[in-house]
């Protein structure tokens, strides 16, 4: 396993412009900037914008204003994904030519009636419909404009990576235990579609590797995505950081708190007279 983590410790806070921020964002903030800062290391601030009907500029400037405002800093320029849809399509082209993606034209309705297994208890895994899909028939289909999907052949990348691994370690940074990744879990999973330049997955796992990210601190809710990027890491041979997934701020109910949700905005208690030095304890810094 290559390790990206050496002497420096480079941490990334990585939200998306969809919303205003909340607690669980600010917990997630504070403690990467706080293992950077303690380190000696670095702290940078990535936007993670490449869905564009749901990615406002104005979430964008109130994420800006909220981290200033609970006393961060990070270093600049910031990266936004939107304005790199050229590294993606790169990476894109290389997975293809290494025959490790291909087209998918089947819709989710396709999907849910074809599949059996549910996936990480959301959606279901995808069968493999169109793996086998004749080149010249797929070509014709992408050409014409019908929608699809570029979806990464897991078994296929699987078999050219051999064994793989990824360091986790506990939130406060201690026990850190090679895990074996096991991204054959998800099945094959979307990369890019015909209106959306790349996925998730694809993105985060690209740029933590070009702007060399060493230690990727996130919530516990991505540990699964983890063995996924990993794969992902190595068949386009990019560097491997170790990892830290914290726990989850929930509201009273036991649930976590989530834009989706409607959890309270940190502007919100900006609002209601609420200091940033309270907010900072709320998120679990006592001594902050």
């Amino acid at each position: 396993m290559t390790l990206a983590f050496g002497a420096e410790i480079v941490t990334r806070f990585a939200p998306s412009p969809t919303g205003l921020l909340h607690l669980g964002h600010a917990h997630s903030a504070l403690l990467g900037h706080r293992v950077a800062h303690d380190a000696g290391g670095r702290f940078l601030l990535r936007i993670e914008d490449i869905d564009r009907t749901r990615c406002k500029p104005e979430f964008e400037t109130a994420i800006f204003d909220d981290l200033h405002w609970l006393g961060l800093d990070w270093e600049e320029p910031v990266r936004r994904q939107s304005d790199h849809f050229a590294d993606y399509a790169a990476a894109l082209q290389r997975l293809e030519a290494d025959g490790l993606i291909y087209p998918c034209f089947c819709s989710r309705k396709d999907i849910a009636a074809a599949a059996s297994a549910p996936h990480e208890g959301e959606t279901v895994i995808y069968p493999g419909t169109c793996r086998g899909l004749d080149p010249i028939l797929a070509a014709e289909r992408k050409a014409s404009a019908a929608a699809f999907a570029l979806r990464l052949d897991v078994a296929k990348a699987a078999r050219r990576a051999g064994p793989l691994a990824f360091l986790d370690a506990e939130p406060d940074g201690s026990n850190a235990r090679e895990i074996r990744a096991e991204p054959e879990r998800f099945g094959d999973v979307v990369l890019g579609r015909r209106d959306t330049p790349a996925s998730y997955h694809l993105c985060a796992t690209l740029d933590d590797h070009l702007q060399g990210v060493t230690l990727v601190i996130r919530g516990e809710d991505l540990r699964p995505a983890t063995h996924l990027h990993r794969l992902l890491q190595a068949v386009l041979g990019l560097a491997t950081p170790q990892y830290r997934h914290h726990v989850l701020l929930r509201n009273e109910s036991g649930v976590r708190l989530s834009k989706r949700d409607g959890a309270m905005a940190l502007r919100a208690l900006r609002d209601r007279g609420v200091s940033a030095n309270a907010v900072r304890k709320m998120a679990g810094f006592q001594d902050a």
